[in-house]
């Protein structure tokens, strides 16, 4: 595999950039989560995927992580069906190591067993863009960026009046409706949101292994935004976030206590809130921030068969104080910095523990200079340092590189970067916590190259990454220990083609080799559990007059559910088909079909997958 990856990036750096530089500079794309500021895609030296508002549209997906499983390098797993726990992996790093984002403010649960989020309740409802920013993220993201970065970006006010609304309807009694609306009046721009899903949803525990009732899932969300301009130099800034759900649940139900068909459900509510005021001083050449962020999640289970009813409640609040400042130094250098004070607090109840509440500070101030010394080059470096109440003080650094030698024709990337995941709470003193417990550390490096062919109507791009994590929180014995090692290398390969007006084809391939590197234990040397070794994509779609249609298959490899790797997961592949037709400027009629062969699949064992759907719908603009 290094060989193949190898000769290919040695192959497309040879070939001649035949695409103009106009051509080029009109392809490329800003890019806010990896500077946490604008920048243009060609100097940016860190991996970036960006799903934008077309495409989001075009495919019809509803939740935000079967999207992101077409994004190479990333993998998810599902314990069931719709609204069941889900977890995403990038570049093979726990899914604990994964920062969540929502229009910039961090979605991650203090109150969760390692400090992660749950992707089940993120749909794309009224989503315009989404960026997946690839390795580790720690100087500007903090805690937990060893994996990489998803940051989810809400629909942004409009100058005129916009309305919008979709429905649908489906296999599994699945109806979906949503709308947004957006305006701007004076110095007031607002946008908002909201949805509702409901399906009966399939059995968590795989009707292959016994399952016979359905488990559904109801959620609803809205979001919205306001930006008041008090004068040419400050605005205000508001946003907020919301979702609340139920899902029903299998459990592990005695005698047997294996899982199985049980009466158990869930209920979930997340808000997220933010309050900022820009300012600018000289003339626009410092951009100032303060802000304040909000964030909690509620998350209580029951089991109708238990008594008393609710197994389990779980309260995590973060509340997050910062400043961020950009300053144009000169044509040819910027910078970045900030200061953060978070405070994470969590609740805790269930069956078989009493009630625990604790709190936890980090105090961090970051830093990254961006230099452009040449025509074409851009070279950034930046340090953070955290100060934790818990186990004190972490610094991490990080450089990259990014060359176009004809202004996005050709790009050349390069990166290194180091990460930090604090022990969450539960880890830190719950039942079976370590107060001793130190932050999981991570070196990570990446280089690639993208090239642009025939006036952008091909690109190609291939990657090369490489991360080492030492002091990894694993549960051994009765608590949790720094004992874990863990090392991912692999290549990620893009390409998309524009062969004829209309038709885009785009397809990618990960090779990701995850593997546990604890020596001396029992499982060193081993595949990582839930980290298949090979993804790949491919999706196509044709615009014409009349309509729209297209596909996506998505490759995924066998992998294991467990540590000791005796448990596999046999690997899997979608199909899923859409189409839409246009019936007014402002109406549209759509339709798609999910897992078109019906493929049978888990992502965990013994959890059930969804067959075989069609799913039709309408859609209004104004």
């Amino acid at each position: 595999m290094r060989t193949f990856t190898t000769t290919l990036i040695a192959a497309l750096a040879a070939f001649p950039a035949t695409a103009h530089a106009e051509e080029a500079a009109e392809a490329d794309s800003i890019i806010v989560t990896a500077t946490r500021g604008e920048a243009l895609s060609s100097e940016i030296g860190q991996s970036v995927t960006v799903l934008d508002l077309a495409t989001i549209v075009r495919r019809q997906t509803i939740s935000v992580a079967d999207l992101l499983r077409t994004v190479p390098g990333v993998t998810i797993a599902r314990n069931g069906g719709p609204g069941s726990v889900t977890s995403v992996f990038i570049r093979g790093a726990e899914s604990d190591q994964t920062v969540a984002l929502i229009d910039g403010v961090k979605l991650n649960d203090p109150a969760a067993p390692g400090g992660g989020f749950n992707f089940a309740d993120l749909l794309t409802d009224n989503v315009e863009r989404i960026e997946i920013v690839r390795g580790a993220q720690s100087v500007l993201w903090g805690s937990q960026a060893i994996g990489g970065v998803v940051n989810l970006i809400t629909r942004v006010p409009t100058e005129d009046l916009e309305l919008g609304v979709r429905g649908e309807y489906g296999r599994y009694d699945q109806r979906h409706l949503t709308g947004h609306a957006s305006i701007t009046t004076g110095p007031v721009a607002l946008s908002a949101g909201a949805g509702y899903l409901a399906t009966d949803g399939i059995s968590v525990f795989d009707r292959r292994q016994g399952g016979t009732e359905p488990d559904g899932y109801r959620l609803f969300g809205a979001h919205a935004k306001a930006v008041v301009t008090l004068s040419d130099a400050v605005s205000i800034d508001l946003r907020g976030f919301y979702t609340k759900s139920k899902v029903d649940l299998d459990g592990f139900a005695p005698p047997t206590f294996a899982l199985g068909d049980t009466r158990e459900y869930s209920r979930q509510r997340q808000l997220v809130g933010y309050a900022g005021i820009n300012g600018a001083l000289f003339g626009g050449r410092l951009q100032n921030r303060l802000a304040v962020a909000w964030t909690r999640i509620d998350r209580d289970n029951y089991d109708p068969a238990a008594g008393p009813a609710k197994t389990f409640d779980g309260l995590g609040r973060n509340l997050r104080y910062e400043y961020q400042g950009h300053a144009d130094l000169a044509g040819w250098a910027k910078a970045t910095f900030g200061a953060e004070h978070e405070e994470q607090r969590y609740r805790t109840a269930s069956s078989f523990s009493p009630l625990q509440r604790r709190k936890a500070n980090i105090d961090s101030l970051y830093g990254l200079l961006t230099v452009k010394p040449v025509i074409g080059l851009t070279a950034s470096g930046g340090i953070r340092h955290d100060d934790h109440s818990g186990f004190g003080g972490q610094t991490t650094p990080t450089a990259s590189l990014a060359y176009t030698p004809n202004e996005g024709g050709t790009v050349l990337r390069a990166s290194y970067s180091e990460g930090f995941k604090a022990p969450s709470l539960y880890q830190l003193y719950g039942d079976f916590g370590n107060a001793n417990l130190q932050p999981e550390e991570a070196k990570s490096w990446d280089a690639g190259i993208e090239q642009r062919f025939l006036d952008g109507l091909i690109e190609a791009r291939a990657t090369w990454f490489h991360r080492r994590v030492t002091n990894q929180i694993d549960f051994r014995g009765i608590t949790y220990r720094n004992i874990t090692r863990a090392r991912a290398q692999g290549a990620e390969l893009e390409l998309a083609v524009k062969p004829v007006q209309g038709l885009e084809i785009r397809g990618n391939y990960s090779y990701t080799d995850a593997e546990n590197r604890e020596r001396g234990g029992a499982n060193f040397g081993k595949r990582l559990a839930r980290r298949p070794k090979d993804a790949a994509s491919v999706s196509a779609d044709y615009d014409w007059l009349e309509g729209s249609a297209g596909f996506t298959v998505t490759r995924v490899s066998g992998s294991f559910d467990n540590a000791a790797n005796t448990v596999r997961l046999q690997g899997y592949t979608l199909v899923d088909l859409r189409a839409a037709w246009p019936i007014t400027g402002g109406i549209e009629l759509f339709g798609r079909i999910e897992n078109l062969f019906k493929e049978r699949y888990q992502t965990a064992r013994n959890y059930g997958q969804p067959g075989r759907a069609a799913i039709g719908g309408v859609r209004f603009r104004y």
